[in-house]
Parts: structure tokens; sequence; C-alpha cells
């Protein structure tokens, strides 16, 4: 009896240091060497400062940049909270979210989109993702943009649309997945073409 419970111990003790020590070191170190960005969080400088990751979205609000989706953390595109809805198709508090969207999208892009109507906007552009923050958003959300992005920023639209096209991610190995466009790399692309 006194064997068994002595036995248990070292294989307790051993276990956890082989576990919860040297394998979390071992993976690690292994991901410091073979994927440092993505390990550390897929961050993007600029001139040395870190900007954002390319794996949370921000709050974009100024009229001359592409806009996320919705967020549905609080404080909104909290990195620290992500979280979603949990709100159903049947849902009266989402369709109140969804109605504000798409009042705050008409208002925001028809002077820009004449003839714009509800139906046009994309279903990303009034929903939350499953995190809360995610980072992409449709390209046809992006597309809806550019001539805003366009007039404010005074660029011809073929550049914004350039731009959103080598911004735009396919779909992973040609079939998982949608196509999508990191907001805020188009945004810092946007940047560094220069505009007013």
């Amino acid at each position: 009896m006194i064997r068994a419970i002595g036995r248990s111990i070292i294989a307790a003790v051993v276990l956890t240091v082989g576990f919860g020590l040297i394998y979390p070191l071992v993976m690690t170190g292994i991901a410091q060497v073979a994927f440092k960005s993505a390990a550390n969080g897929s961050l993007i400088t600029v001139n040395g400062h870190v900007v954002g990751s390319k794996l949370a979205a921000q709050g974009f609000t100024k009229p001359q940049y592409f806009h996320e989706r919705p967020s549905a953390t609080v404080p909104a595109y909290n990195a620290a909270g992500t979280t979603f809805s949990n709100l159903g198709p049947t849902s009266s508090a989402l369709r109140t979210q969804v109605r504000t969207q798409i009042r705050a999208i008409l208002k925001e892009e028809r002077p820009y989109n004449p003839g714009l109507t509800a139906g046009d906007i994309p279903v990303d552009a009034v929903t939350t993702s499953g995190s809360g923050i995610d980072p992409d958003i449709s390209p046809a959300y992006a597309n809806l943009q550019a001539r805003r992005v366009a007039a404010v920023r005074h660029l011809p639209l073929a550049t914004v649309q350039h731009l959103i096209s080598q911004n735009t991610d396919g779909r992973w190995i040609g079939v998982f997945g949608e196509p999508g466009v990191n907001v805020l790399e188009l945004n810092l692309a946007l940047d560094r073409i220069g505009s007013h």
C-alpha cells in the first residue's frame, strides 16, 4: 500500500514536471523559432511601433478609413475579452442591432453610393463575428466602402479598388473559408500611398 502511494506521488510529480513545465517550454521554443510572428500575436509594426495585430479588429471610425465589422465585445474591439453576441435569428435584440447598423451604413455610404439600399449591404457589415473582433471583412463590404474612402482621400477609385484586391486573402488552399480583407492592413496600405 505504501509502495503504491509512493509510486503514485512519483508519477504525479514526473507527469506534472514533464507535461506542465518541460513540454510547454519545448513547444514555446519551437514556436519562437519556427513561427515567431504567429507565436507573438501576429503583431503589425510601423516605424518600430506596434499598431495592432493581424488577428484582431480595431475601431476605425474616420471616413478616410475602411471600417470593420461591428464588435460584440465591451468595450468595443477589446482583444482581451473576445465574445459573441449569442443572439439567434428570431431575436428582437439582433433585429434592432441590425437595423441600427443598416441605418448607420446608409447614412455614411449613400452620399458616395447613390441608390444604395439595405439589400445592397453585405451581411458582415451589420452582424458581429464569432469572436466579436474579426479583423477581416468581405470583399463586398470593402468595395461598398471604396467610393467613400476614395472621395475623402482624393484618390482615384481604381487605386482604392486595387489596394482592396492586393489585401484580399483567398480561400485557404483554394477550397476552405471565404475570401477576406484585413482592415488594418488595408488602412495601413492606404496611409502608405499618402492622401488628404
